[in-house]
């Protein structure tokens, strides 16, 4: 062996001796830290998050130790490719414009984001209308039904709008899509006095946030369980939701939770 890797006997029997760095005994501790954040996150966490969830524990370590040692013990935070169907993009409305796309955000209930997703119960399709507070990235009103109609998305704005009670209307953001643009909704909105915004033509970037919000959902939550009841599917939203607002670190907010954003901004 030791011909094979070039170095002498001498050598060798000295790195045998040798007893295990101080390092590396840490970086065994680190390691049982490490894990228990990344299980506390349901897996979810990347180093990233695991690294600000320590700091925010008082512990001591750098960015790149942490990425290190979750790459040499394969632990990973759960990722997916974001998948979307946008029937009837190609229709273009232009009774509505993009209201938000230049405007600064500095308070929540300032702009509301919503849209809809796709999701399987039993091996079929439920659509979920989201709606959340682009300042905190707070989810802040959201139905489950098993079509996707304005009375779908009616009901999720409803929900926002009963759980947050804003002093003033805020601007609602929102696709292209024929449940946000129908008549419906549009009076629903008049009514509530809420201001309608939506997303420039091609221009789908212009909703990411709760874009991103459907990924983090569905890759942390939805693509690792199966749903046969929809109450099964409807408690395991309501807890994620309940983590994801309280509990999931989010880097955009400086490694801080939706709920703790908007009490300290308050």
């Amino acid at each position: 062996m030791c011909r094979v890797y070039g170095v002498s006997r001498s050598g060798f029997y000295a790195w045998v001796r040798r007893p295990i760095s101080q390092r590396a005994l840490d970086d065994v501790q680190w390691i049982e830290k490490i894990r228990a954040v990344h299980k506390a996150s349901r897996q979810t966490y990347g180093s990233p998050r695991v690294h600000a969830a320590l700091k925010r524990s008082s512990e001591r370590i750098g960015r790149r130790r942490v990425e290190r040692l979750m790459q040499a013990q394969h632990i990973q935070g759960c990722s997916t490719n974001m998948y979307r169907s946008l029937p009837g993009l190609h229709k273009f409305y232009v009774s509505v414009s993009d209201k938000i796309s230049k405007m600064p955000i500095t308070a929540a209930n300032q702009v509301w984001v919503g849209d809809v997703t796709y999701l399987k119960v039993s091996g079929q399709w439920r659509y979920m209308a989201t709606v959340m507070d682009r300042y905190s990235r707070k989810i802040i009103g959201w139905a489950v039904g098993r079509k996707r109609t304005t009375a779908l998305t009616r009901r999720a704005l409803k929900a926002a709008m009963r759980a947050r009670q804003p002093a003033r209307p805020p601007i609602f953001h929102s696709d292209r899509g024929t449940e946000f643009l129908s008549g419906v909704f549009k009076r629903y909105l008049d009514r509530a006095g809420v201001t309608q915004s939506v997303n420039r033509p091609r221009t789908m970037n212009d909703n990411a946030h709760i874009e991103s919000w459907f990924k983090s959902m569905k890759s942390e939550m939805n693509h690792r369980s199966t749903f046969k009841p929809d109450s099964a599917l409807h408690k395991a939203q309501t807890s994620y939701l309940d983590i994801y607002n309280k509990e999931r670190l989010h880097s955009s907010l400086r490694y801080t939770t939706p709920t703790e954003f908007e009490a300290a901004c308050s």
